[in-house]
């Protein structure tokens, strides 16, 4: 059964095969399973821990969309908060939705649909609308971690001044988000290339 409408904007994915139900959930799925594989790409840091996560969630917004990459994330918190280790270093649990890192698993979905959004919006197609997407959805992510993680401290008795949380969950993350960013801007307007040349050959 496809649920694509005359109004809708296809994204990569829709562009590749034609949008049914089945698709829409083997997708999202997908797009969960990226970010829990990419969560184990991880340099140890604490309490936040360098990981693949934010290349993914780029990825998987962008591809899907607003509302599927944003499901696909909320899946990743669900699944991981009910117990699968697919959080980073394979945690899980409501513990960690709860601890120092869980502002970044909640941004994570937001971020997804702010970049699923803009793509729907065709700004994943050039480099430089892409970049400014990608950056953006990035700073999503610490927009809603950051003062999570303030939080968390302080339930710990730990310093969670401005400067104490920037040093920890923001500073060390600068030059690896602007490369993953790069990564996706890169990446993304090269596959709608490939995308579109392969319908040209197919007609």
């Amino acid at each position: 059964m496809s649920i694509a409408t005359p109004l809708a904007r296809p994204t990569l994915v829709d562009r590749v095969q034609p949008r049914t139900l089945a698709s829409d959930i083997v997708l999202v799925l997908g797009g969960t399973a990226l970010v829990a594989a990419l969560a184990q790409v991880a340099i140890p840091l604490w309490p936040v821990p360098v990981t693949g996560q934010t290349l993914a969630v780029l990825i998987v917004g962008a591809s899907l969309g607003a509302a599927r990459g944003a499901a696909s994330l909320g899946l990743y918190a669900l699944f991981g908060g009910l117990g699968l280790p697919i959080f980073s270093d394979t945690e899980s649990g409501w513990s960690v939705i709860a601890g120092p890192t869980g502002g970044y698993i909640i941004g994570f979905i937001l971020a997804a649909a702010i970049v699923g959004w803009a793509a729907e919006q065709q700004w994943d197609r050039g480099w430089l609308k892409a970049a400014i997407t990608f950056v953006g959805g990035s700073l999503v992510v610490f927009a809603v971690g950051l003062p999570w993680l303030a939080l968390s401290l302080g339930q710990l008795g730990l310093p969670n001044d401005l400067g104490s949380v920037l040093a920890s969950g923001f500073v060390p993350f600068i030059i690896g988000g602007l490369i993953k960013a790069g990564i996706a801007a890169a990446l993304l307007p090269a596959l709608w290339r490939a995308a579109e040349a392969r319908r040209t050959d197919e007609a």
